[in-house]
């Protein structure tokens, strides 16, 4: 193994490639692609010619062997740079077919050009080999599906411009000269481009599996099922890529008779299209893997080819329709077929081990360049095949269109025997591709993840706790380790915001559970309670009597949350004993967690404490408020109380009026008998006196009768027990909070 590259000459290194891919993707579009296309039609080639063209550039994988042997004797890089600049060099031939086609040798103009882009293709599939390796060495990182997409738009995003380029040079009737000069300048870019590459830096190849034959590697991986079905896969989509990109160009000029200038305008939307689909998948590729972002482009090519299968003969002449949808369907389809051929390297990556990169590599460019060469090459004599037997082209077109819908509907149906690798499912990956919050999620991820300000960190932090997405577990979990308090306090609450945790999460919480008290341990405790973790309760036992009284009190709230019922009597003995006023109130918050009416006596004896704290008042009445099931109901009555303490008494009158009139009108139901619940009329009556008695003149006697005689189906025994001995206690005759409650609780019987 070799060491990787420290983050400056990584970074460097990257910043060097990316030169290099402008400007070979630059000479590229100037010398091979869509330009050779338009200049052998332009010397009246036929589809068969066309599809051998285009066949070449995937034969240009057959050379990798050959690369690989020089790689072996020779550095990587100088093999690739060397390769690079040859390859340039190589289409010289073809700036001499303008003066042999002037000269009326038109065959040997074709050839020549043939040669050219032959001997290109020789070297270009001579360096490809190092093209891997290379990738590799610098993909390295947590953003390495990133970086590979990155490359990908570089590519994408100077081929549009060079298509409009060559849309406004190519015009209606250009020259061949004009050919010539544009090939000239390709090969200059070429050059440039292979002299760069001396600057990259060296990737490894000195371990025992890069040295074993090629065959042999082959065997033992297709011994895999998951690689036998990815390159089962891949040899169907790269077969129909291949053709349908290949012979859109011929479609438009020869069936919709567009001229070269127009149709270099339509690359331009392809080239829109594929740096779209690049964009796409660099901003989410790392999020959710390569599977289902391939799936979905294999989706969206097989939909590419269902306009061009349907469209009416009878418009091919108005060019009104004819515009819009060739742009349409340039994009369309290299948005869907240029994505699947950019995201199947990156599965591929992730696939095999990075010792097999050398071998398994020409493996794949192999079957990559026999689908591309061989479907090409048969496309072309198909087309021609049934011109000769007199149908329409449009005819042919559209029947090889219909079949590469049918060979990429087969690859979709087989598509479930993909090995996930770590990624998302399908269906999930299209939830967060249309969800707002998924993506505003990635959005903040990447921007936390280059930010070196404190304060942007925060407010980042705080965004991701506003926007809770399952996806950035990850990277606030890198955040959990941050040098600085409040991003990790900041990172951890975004996690508790999560509808959901991982194993990582939680055994992330765990560690910072036992880790960190009197910093974030007690906002561990507060998420692992609050989703139920119950592998934690052991632990928070322990820390419920921890001198961190912030984490103690989370851990008695998180137990209560978990019902851990065997540990309530250690809170009873807390709540007793602590004379720390937060783990007294989050105790007693504890038992309205739990719910149980045994802690009612506990919360009753809370209020006999002499000078209680802030709150405490207001944290047993809401308790007690929520054993008694009346919680959501109390607490406006509550807050009012808080607001005018001299209304106590006009505010549960209010509620016993209310609930005897709402009794005494369904009396006259016929569901009487069965809602009243055995309750007499007389009882009912009776209940406004009795809450006037005890809320102004402190008299509870008539209230505490009134609630004993309760029937069993409207109060448990225990419950009216211990209501109607705190309302007979003249040491509560003061806590009107206390007597609020029992009031309307009372109320609540007749409801």
């Amino acid at each position: 193994m070799g060491t990787a590259l420290s983050p400056y000459r990584l970074g460097k290194a990257r910043d060097r490639y990316n030169v290099f891919n402008f400007f070979a993707a630059l000479s590229y579009a100037l010398m091979a692609g869509n330009i050779i296309t338009l200049f052998a039609m332009r010397l009246g080639a036929s589809s068969t010619m066309i599809g051998l063209l285009n066949a070449l550039g995937y034969a240009s994988f057959f050379f990798l062997p050959l690369g690989k042997a020089l790689c072996r004797v020779f550095p990587i890089v100088g093999v690739y740079s060397i390769a690079w600049i040859l390859r340039a060099l190589s289409m010289t031939p073809a700036l001499f077919v303008p003066f042999l086609e002037d000269a009326g040798r038109h065959t040997e103009a074709l050839r020549l050009l043939v040669l050219g882009t032959s001997l290109f293709h020789l070297f270009r599939g001579i360096g490809t080999v190092a093209n891997n390796p290379v990738l590799d060495k610098l993909a390295a990182g947590p953003d390495r599906g990133s970086y590979m997409t990155l490359i990908q738009i570089i590519n994408n995003a100077v081929a549009m411009f060079a298509g409009f380029v060559l849309a406004m040079l190519l015009g209606r009737n250009p020259s061949l000269f004009l050919y010539a000069v544009i090939i000239a300048t390709g090969i200059g870019g070429g050059v440039f481009s292979g002299a760069l590459l001396r600057g990259v830096p060296e990737p490894e190849k000195d371990s025992a599996a890069s040295r074993r034959g090629f065959w042999a590697a082959a065997r033992e991986a297709f011994s895999r099922r998951a690689f036998r079905d990815f390159i089962v896969l891949l040899f169907l989509m790269v077969l129909v890529s291949a053709i349908s990109r290949a012979f859109i160009v011929v479609f438009a000029r020869e069936v919709f008779s567009q001229t070269d200038g127009m149709v270099s305008l339509f690359t331009v939307f392809g080239g829109l299209g594929a740096l779209v689909m690049g964009l796409i998948i660099k901003f989410l590729v790392d999020r959710v893997g390569a599977r289902p972002l391939y799936l979905t482009c294999i989706i969206v090519g097989f939909a590419s080819l269902l306009p061009a299968i349907f469209f009416p003969a009878a418009a091919l002449d108005k060019a009104a329709t004819v515009v819009p949808f060739l742009s349409f369907l340039f994009f369309i389809v290299n948005f869907g077929f240029i994505g699947a051929e950019g995201i199947a390297q990156t599965y591929f990556l992730a696939l095999i081990p990075a010792e097999g990169m050398m071998n398994l590599g020409i493996l794949y460019f192999f079957v990559f360049g026999l689908a591309g060469a061989g479907g090409s090459f048969l496309a072309g004599i198909f087309l021609d095949a049934f011109s000769g037997l007199g149908f329409p082209l449009f005819t042919a077109f559209r029947i090889l269109f219909s079949i590469l819908a049918l060979i990429l509907l087969t690859v979709l149906l087989c598509s479930k025997k993909l090995a996930s690798l770590g990624s998302l499912p399908l269906r999930g990956a299209l939830e967060v591709m249309f969800s707002f919050r998924d993506l505003r999620a990635i959005t903040l991820l990447d921007r936390l993840k280059k930010t070196e300000d404190s304060g942007e960190e925060e407010l980042l932090l705080e965004a991701l706790y506003d926007t809770p997405s399952a996806l950035a577990i990850k990277g606030l979990l890198d955040k959990m380790k941050s040098p600085r308090l409040s991003a990790r306090a900041d990172a951890i609450r975004a996690l508790g915001a999560l509808e959901d945790l991982t194993e990582d999460a939680e055994q992330a919480l765990m560690a910072d559970l036992t880790a960190n008290p009197y910093t974030t341990a007690y906002l561990s405790a507060q998420i692992l309670g609050n989703h139920g973790y119950q592998n934690a309760i052991p632990v928070l036992r322990k820390l419920a009597a921890s001198a961190d009284y912030m984490l103690a009190g989370e851990a008695i709230i998180a137990l209560a949350k978990l019902r851990d019922e065997s540990f309530r009597p250690n809170i009873e003995r807390i709540i007793t004993k602590t004379r720390n006023p937060r783990l007294k109130i989050m105790g007693v918050e504890a038992f309205g967690i739990y719910g149980s009416p045994n802690s009612l006596s506990t919360l009753v004896g809370a209020l006999r404490t002499k000078d209680p704290p802030p709150y405490l008042l207001d944290t047993v009445a809401l308790s007690m408020a929520a054993i008694l099931g009346i919680e959501n109901k109390f607490y406006p009555l509550l807050v009012r109380f808080l607001e005018q303490p001299a209304q106590a008494a006009v505010i549960a009158m209010d509620e016993a009026e209310a609930a005897c009139e709402s009794f005494l009108s369904r009396r006259r139901g016929w569901k009487f008998r069965r809602e009243t619940g055995g309750i007499a009329v007389k009882q009912a009556k009776d209940l406004q006196a009795a809450v006037a008695s005890y809320m102004r003149d402190s008299d509870g006697a008539p209230l505490a009768r009134w609630i004993l005689e309760l029937p069993d189906d409207r109060a448990q025994e225990l419950v009216r027990t211990v209501l109607s001995e705190a309302a007979l206690d003249d040491e509560f005759a003061a806590h009107d909070r206390l007597k609020l409650l029992i009031a309307y609780w009372s109320a609540t019987r007749l409801r």
